[in-house]
């Protein structure tokens, strides 16, 4: 009896997602290979284009595994199926050329060296050997090299860089884990490092192996070397040299800002700091961001310098991402180099990362010894991502850029094509349409005309791989903000509309909605804590509580507003913040106030003139400024030489004393305004009897959670919700956010907290992108 034939089918499957530069094709080849199926695949600028044909079960089989069995970097975000004719033309399954029809995809985020490519660099058997540019599908530059869509080597950085015939046979090969890898090159074909001797360092020039050879012992004997990396150049200096460190601090006038490290290994971060498991896989993962970490007494004779981060709770800690990176700290049998080295961007203070080589040989004068520079050119900078682990190991991004950008987001809301800028501080630009949103890189503070060109290249940048042609803007209402009128510009060349103005605290709770997938239907109790944000009244608003949905917001509570003195010098001297804060609060300024200690008689004259008259004073109700003010008040700091040093010293401060001192100070709470008042008479009080500064730091922290507890049970009383987004950077205080979430879920609030999308002012553009689209679809 002769078996029934099996009728073939044929389908069509689009896959959307993050599926280029991935390894894609080369999975779907495999697939359909073993799967005994024909037919072809195919880059589009919408996705992957598949078409197959065969067996039903195998059809069936193959497009179940594609969404449940892709590359490691892959992110499929859809699968469409569609029936169609079966044509029996195909003799197997091939790979076919990209198809360049208009679409949209998504590129990946650039990623750490894999397994795979780390064991090549370290075998001496194998071609890439050394090589500081080994790259397959599965590692490596993506977002940092490419230059349009969709992603193929002709629009990548890459392009200048023939491959020899051995990387062409990898590149062509299906089978090979290099298929079509972008970046594919090896030491006969791939870009070439060099060293560059600052004039008059007595450094001499060198190239390729010399090159790390020598970088690698300019570190080793005190000097600073400025390295290219995948984002840009970072300044690295030996971690365990006091000298070096000091003079780093010293040439980049980093103030006392603590600085990031890389270790070489594991085991050097363990001989720094303490690890917990979630933590150590957020430091081993693709992404390879900035952990804030513990700080542990030194083990096995390796001392951080001192210099490396005075006065803060946590250190910033990062392993190498990049195959220069692992041979600058040497490969066995290599010359003794620094095990852990100071790793921080490539800038001045207050602009922008560097990324190009002219520049940096300008820029960088007279802060490195001598540059590290390879020829292979950055197209998007991309600063370091930083994050730390809470304790429940959920991880809270505070800078969200290289292994995260240009990862969308999906969005609970549909907006139309529009950018939001973001603030001044911590920019990062926003692109969405439809259910998506991409935030760009970290370009930092918008002080001057390098970093308002940085934006406007992150931006074109950013349109050109996303493909979004933005038909609205958005920004904050700030009036003296440089983002905004960066962004009537742009609104004005886009649609020639003004920009939507997004209040600033808004923003931040619509952040956080929209990061939890929240339609927004139902407002939230929103809770946004920080420093400085314009206030509907023309005032600084910062200490928050708001009823909110994206439609809109009442202001529900407040902290009680104080006069800040001098505008930003006032942020500046927290000592003034603390003189301001009591004059508010009708206490004097007795002599054996630390505050009052900490200023000159002439200052204290001057800053008594200014309370009494008004003078060069606007009032603030900034969460942010009073922990500014506390910091000082209690003696921990009183001049600031980076922003939030006197807060993150404070939460250093009570972190040293929470189990020691369970006790809090109680704010006076009535009519919608919380009055630190009673806090700082408590804070003088005990300050009067010895009471050390870590167990007044740990009272005052434990007194606003409680106050933020109380505030939020007000509003559920008067209005209902039951939901709390906490956002705003004074949220990236670790100990307050846990306690504040902690009080919060014991009450019965569903809490809201930040987790991919910053708390502080990097997040503001998500927040302003949902809230501009409800605003337009008024009109």
């Amino acid at each position: 009896m002769t078996a029934p034939v099996t009728r073939a089918v044929r389908r069509r499957v689009t896959v959307c997602g993050t599926v280029q530069g991935v390894g894609f094709r080369p999975f779907v080849h495999r697939l359909a290979t073993d799967l005994a199926l024909t037919g072809f695949v195919s880059n589009t600028a919408s996705g992957v284009l598949i078409e197959v044909e065969g067996p039903p079960d195998g059809v069936a089989r193959f497009c179940d595994r594609l969404a449940t069995e892709p590359p490691p970097l892959a992110a499929v975000t859809g699968v469409g199926v569609e029936d169609l004719p079966v044509t029996g033309v195909d003799d197997a399954f091939t790979i076919r050329s990209t198809d360049r029809s208009p679409g949209r995809t998504l590129l990946p985020p650039d990623t750490a060296t894999c397994a795979d490519c780390l064991r090549e660099l370290t075998d001496p058997a194998d071609r890439r050997h050394r090589h500081p540019f080994v790259t397959c599908t599965h590692c490596g530059p993506r977002f940092t090299i490419a230059t349009g869509m969709p992603y193929d080597r002709a629009v990548t950085t890459m392009s200048g860089f023939p491959m020899c015939p051995a990387c062409a046979r990898e590149y062509g090969d299906p089978g090979d884990r290099r298929f079509h890898a972008q970046p594919v090159a090896c030491p006969d074909c791939g870009p070439r490092l060099r060293l560059v001797p600052a004039p008059g360092s007595g450094v001499r020039p060198a190239r390729d192996a010399d090159a790390l050879a020598a970088a690698r012992a300019l570190l080793a004997a005190g000097r600073i070397v400025a390295v290219k990396g995948l984002g840009g150049y970072h300044l690295a200096c030996d971690a365990t040299d006091a000298r070096a460190v000091d003079a780093l601090r010293a040439r980049k006038a980093r103030g006392g800002k603590p600085f990031a490290v890389m270790c070489a290994d594991l085991d050097a971060v363990r001989r720094i700091a303490v690890l917990s498991a979630a933590e150590t896989t957020a430091l081993t993962g693709p992404r390879r961001p900035i952990v804030l970490l513990r700080g542990r007494e030194p083990d096995g004779g390796l001392r951080l310098a001192p210099g490396v981060c005075p006065g803060s709770p946590h250190l910033g800690v990062l392993l190498p991402y990049t195959p220069v990176h692992t041979l600058l700290f040497g490969l066995p049998g290599d010359p003794p180099g620094p095990r852990v080295l100071v790793m921080t961007s490539g800038n001045r203070s207050g602009e922008p990362i560097v990324t190009d080589d002219a520049e940096a040989l300008t820029r960088l004068a007279g802060l490195a010894d001598a540059w590290l520079a390879h020829d292979r050119p950055i197209a998007s900078p991309c600063d370091d991502s930083l994050l730390r682990v809470r304790g429940d190991g959920t991880e809270q991004v505070l800078r969200r850029s290289r292994g995260y950008v240009p990862r969308p987001l999906r969005l609970p809301v549909p907006v139309r094509p529009a950018l939001a800028v973001g603030g001044d501080l911590k920019n990062a630009l926003c692109l969405g349409v439809g259910d998506q949103a991409w935030f760009g890189p970290h370009i930092g503070d918008m002080g001057d005309l390098a970093t308002l060109d940085a934006a406007r290249r992150a931006e074109s940048q950013l349109r050109s791989l996303t493909g979004v042609s933005p038909e609205l803007v958005a920004a904050d209402r700030h009036p003296g903000y440089h983002s905004l009128r960066w962004a009537r510009r742009r609104a004005a060349h886009l649609s020639g509309r003004a920009p939507v103005c997004v209040q600033h605290h808004h923003a931040h709770i619509a952040s956080a909605m929209a990061e939890h997938g929240l339609d927004g239907t139902a407002p939230v109790i929103g809770v946004a804590f920080d420093g400085t944000g314009y206030g509907d009244d023309g005032t600084v608003w910062g200490g928050e509580i708001l009823l909110a949905d994206y439609t809109g917001y009442r202001r529900f509570a407040h902290l009680a507003p104080a006069p800040l003195p001098g505008g930003d010098a006032g942020v500046a001297n927290p000592c003034r913040l603390a003189l301001a804060r009591l004059w508010a609060a009708g206490v004097r300024w007795d002599p054996d106030l630390p505050c009052v200690a900490a200023c000159a008689p002439e200052e204290l004259t001057v800053l008594d003139r200014q309370l009494t008259r008004g003078l060069a004073c606007v009032a603030t109700s900034g969460m942010g400024r009073l922990f500014d003010a506390v910091s000082s008040l209690v003696g921990v700091c009183h001049r600031a030489g980076y922003e939030a040093q006197a807060a993150l010293e404070l939460e250093a401060a009570a972190a040293s004393a929470w189990d020691a001192d369970a006790s809090a100070y109680a704010f006076g709470i009535a009519s919608g305004t919380c009055d630190p008042a009673p806090v700082l008479r408590a804070l003088v009080a005990d300050l009067r009897r010895g009471t050390p500064s870590s167990v007044l730091a740990a009272r005052f922290h434990r007194g606003v959670a409680r106050a933020v507890v109380d505030l939020c049970r007000r509003a559920r009383r008067a209005a209902g919700p039951t939901a709390v987004a906490l956002s705003g950077g004074v949220f990236a205080n670790a100990l307050l956010e846990e306690e504040c979430t902690a009080l919060l879920a014991d009450d019965g609030f569903t809490v809201l907290r930040h987790g991919e999308v910053p708390p502080n002012d990097g997040g503001l553009a998500l927040g302003q992108l949902v809230v501009a689209a409800h605003e337009r679809q008024k009109e």
